[in-house]
């Protein structure tokens, strides 16, 4: 599985063998800047231009935390 960010606020989840899109992850009010797995794959941690982190579980797409400034 690959993570991604876009400039329309989302994050998708991507499966690597077919290149098709798994999950779109919506929240962010901003661009996405940065994305990546926790160690054991299980949350997604995103970035925004909106100044938060999102933390989402990977398996059901909920945000589980968001840290603001």
């Amino acid at each position: 599985m690959i993570v991604t960010g876009s400039n329309d606020g989302t994050v998708r989840l991507w499966e690597t063998t077919t290149g098709k899109p798994i999950k779109t992850l919506k929240g962010h009010e901003g661009n996405v800047w940065h994305v990546g797995f926790s160690p054991d794959g299980k949350q997604v941690i995103s970035a925004s231009w909106d100044n938060t982190v999102r933390v989402w579980e990977v398996e059901n797409g909920e945000v589980v935390m968001v840290l603001t400034d």
